[in-house]
Formats: C-alpha cells, sequence, structure tokens
C-alpha cells in the first residue's frame, strides 16, 4: 500500500489488488487518458480533472501538480519507505551535508552568513569569484553554519572545505 501526503496535511492510503483501485480502503472507478508525458484528464464520479505534473523529484519522491489550476505539493511513501520508518531506519538513506567545498579554485568575495546562523536548502551562503565570474555559493543543505573557514579575500583552492554545519 502506498501512502500520498498532499499539501502536508491530507492523507490518502492507495492500495491496488484484483484489478481494482483503493483509496482509504474505499473502491474507486475512474477514466483516464494521457494527453502528454505530464498531463492526464481524469473522469471520476460524473466530474473531469485536468492534471497536470509541475514538478517531480524521484529522490525524495516529492512532485507538484496542478489539478484544474489548483497547485498541491505530495509526498509518497511505498511500501518499503513505510517498514524502514516502523523499523526506525528511515534516516539512514539521507544524506546530511556537514561541509560546503569549493566548487572550483576562486577568490572569496563576501561570506553572507554568520556562525551560528540557521539556513535552509537554497540560501546564499558566499560569493566566490572564479574565472572573472561572480559565482553565489548556496547551502544544499538545512542546519546550522558551526564554522566559516574563509573570510573575505581568501583564495581558495577546489574542494576547499568554506562551511561546516551541524
Amino acid at each position: 500500500m502506498d501512502r500520498i501526503e498532499v499539501n502536508k496535511n491530507t492523507v490518502f492510503n492507495i492500495d491496488e489488488r484484483d484489478a481494482k483501485h483503493y483509496v482509504n480502503s474505499q473502491t474507486i472507478e475512474l477514466d483516464s487518458i494521457n494527453i502528454s508525458s505530464s498531463e492526464t484528464h481524469i473522469l471520476y464520479q460524473n466530474q473531469s480533472f485536468n492534471v497536470e505534473v509541475i514538478e517531480a523529484n524521484h529522490q525524495d519522491k516529492t512532485c507538484k501538480i496542478k489539478v484544474n489550476g489548483t497547485i498541491y505539493q505530495t509526498k509518497m511513501e511505498d511500501r518499503f519507505d513505510q517498514l524502514l520508518k516502523n523499523l526506525g531506519m528511515d534516516n539512514l538513506a539521507s544524506n546530511k551535508v556537514l561541509e560546503m567545498k569549493a566548487p572550483m579554485p576562486g577568490l572569496v568575495l563576501k561570506v553572507l552568513v554568520d556562525t551560528g546562523v540557521e539556513v535552509k536548502k537554497g540560501d546564499n551562503l558566499l560569493i566566490l569569484e572564479a574565472m572573472k565570474m561572480e559565482n553565489i555559493l548556496k547551502s544544499t543543505t538545512d542546519g546550522t553554519v558551526s564554522k566559516i573557514l574563509v573570510k573575505q579575500g581568501d583564495k581558495v583552492e577546489k574542494n576547499q572545505i568554506l562551511i561546516q554545519f551541524k
């Protein structure tokens, strides 16, 4: 049985057996036509639904879909994810990033964070000049900055540790 969470507040348990589909233990019957690789038209209980996949992250098993113009954020757990969770092993597969390394040699133009600051994935951390271009390095993880190992004006080499997280 798959578990699908919609907008972090509604959960649907999806099951397929004996060539029938079940949602929260109730049989559902629907007709669907694939319009394209990302769009589907569904008829369910005499209602029409246009469903479009806007964004899909297969690694995180998350998806952003648009249903009749309304956008929903979904997260899926299959039976293996649920088993790992029940065994307390669901966090073993996550790769917590503990440090940010320089992707290329360059010059640190500006450090945009301080020690102790909480950052989210995608937050700007520092500006690195490389090959006469300014590159904004962003956080690849959620966490707290525990140590900043460079300062403005430092020259860095590729793979040199710039910032550590906890």
